[in-house]
């Protein structure tokens, strides 16, 4: 179910994402009508009036890398009147576009899941880098697979010995006592051999510095299966709950995997921010009757947009010599930006702007910790 709901979160992130390129339909010479060729308007002009497709058309090789440079520069004239308005004037923006000036700037929407597809691109090929890698190192997310892996070795030994009994127990002249012994230690060993599928594996260090966290992983197979069903029996989960036992066990089983799967799935949900955070607008401007739904809407998408765009800045400028001096001033700027914007775009006062930035910064975290308990769950029912 954790798959299908990933794939959903993908599909609607990674497909939304080519909207923000916003083609317009047709450019080039060809062959015109009277009437469109895409809905059958009587066309009047250069344009249909009611799709907005061209008259003209085109239906050679070419025009392939036509509609693909046609397609890049229209989405970069938008981008270059929407950045620097963005960047710089973020109130004014948004404030534009909620009143009505549409076709010079990229839409919201369009430009927030341009970001988030823009962002995994570049952490795909740079990756995390200095914002990250302290938090790898300490909780040992680089080796989550690996010590699965281990585990999973493990676990694969103990069902060879499962095999070598049923082998065993397939004697038709093997004794009766022999074969209820044999059946004991083979309900015993699958019991075993499943938990360790999702159990932690740990290294000597972690093993002496913390037993009781988790069952050792033994190279003695016997001795796992004592340990091992020792610790199920004693840390077993029960809410009454099914789905979310099995989700508790798998995390304290193993919760560098957990954490992994975070980082994994945090792009491809990451619009769930803008729900998250419009309730917490609106306590900015409680019962206002100026501001709407739509208003708040705006203003967040716009905002995280920049948030991801800025990262992704100082994430590329990091790879260079002023990759300190690029983090000290975006951190530095951040707040500036959300009054600027606060201002700009609700027309508030300083001092009002001042104190909704301020209330703002503590609503952010209120929405960033039920982003990440959204994909905690999703982690734990995978």
């Amino acid at each position: 179910m954790s798959g299908d709901i990933e794939s959903i979160g993908a599909a609607i992130t990674a497909g939304l994402a080519s909207s923000a390129v916003e083609p317009k339909h047709g450019g080039g010479h060809g062959h015109g009508g009277a009437r469109c060729l895409n809905c059958g308007t009587s066309l009047v002009g250069s344009h249909c009036h009611r799709c907005g497709q061209r008259v003209d058309i085109h239906r050679s090789f070419g025009a392939i890398g036509h509609d693909l440079v046609h397609a890049i520069f229209h989405f970069e004239g938008k981008l270059w009147n929407t950045l620097p308005l963005l960047a710089w004037r973020p109130g004014d923006l948004t404030r534009r576009y909620i009143h009505g000036e549409r076709a010079r700037f990229i839409s919201p929407l369009a430009l927030f899941l341009f970001a988030v597809f823009l962002t995994y691109a570049v952490l795909a090929m740079v990756g995390a880098g200095n914002f990250t890698s302290g938090v790898n190192d300490g909780l040992g997310l680089d080796k989550a697979l690996a010590e699965q892996t281990r585990t999973s070795a493990i676990a694969d030994s103990m069902q060879d010995e499962v095999d070598r009994i049923d082998a065993e127990l397939a004697k038709r002249d093997l004794s009766a006592a022999k074969r209820q012994e044999l059946q004991t230690e083979r309900v015993t060993l699958q019991k075993s051999a499943e938990y360790l599928g999702v159990a932690r594996s740990r290294s000597e260090e972690e093993r002496a510095a913390d037993r009781a966290a988790g069952p050792p992983v033994l190279d003695d197979p016997v001795q796992q299966v004592k340990t091992s069903t020792e610790f199920v029996a004693r840390n077993k989960v029960n809410t009454g709950v099914p789905f979310i036992d099995h989700g508790m066990e798998k995390a304290f089983a193993n919760p560098q995997l957990i954490l992994y799967k975070l980082q994994a799935n945090a792009y491809k949900f990451a619009w769930a921010l803008i729900p998250l955070s419009l309730p917490f607008m609106w306590l900015l401007f409680p019962f206002s009757r100026r501001f709407h739904t739509y208003d708040h809407f705006v203003f967040v998408t716009y905002s995280i947009s920049f948030m991801l765009l800025l990262f992704v800045v100082v994430r590329l400028l990091n790879l260079t010599v002023l990759g300190d001096w690029a983090t000290v001033a975006a951190i530095s700027y951040v707040p500036v930006h959300m009054y600027r914007q606060l201002r700009g775009a609700y027309r508030s006062s300083r001092l009002g702007s001042l104190i909704r930035t301020a209330l703002l910064f503590f609503f952010c975290q209120f929405a960033v910790i039920g982003f990440m308990l959204l994909l905690l769950a999703l982690g734990m029912s995978g």
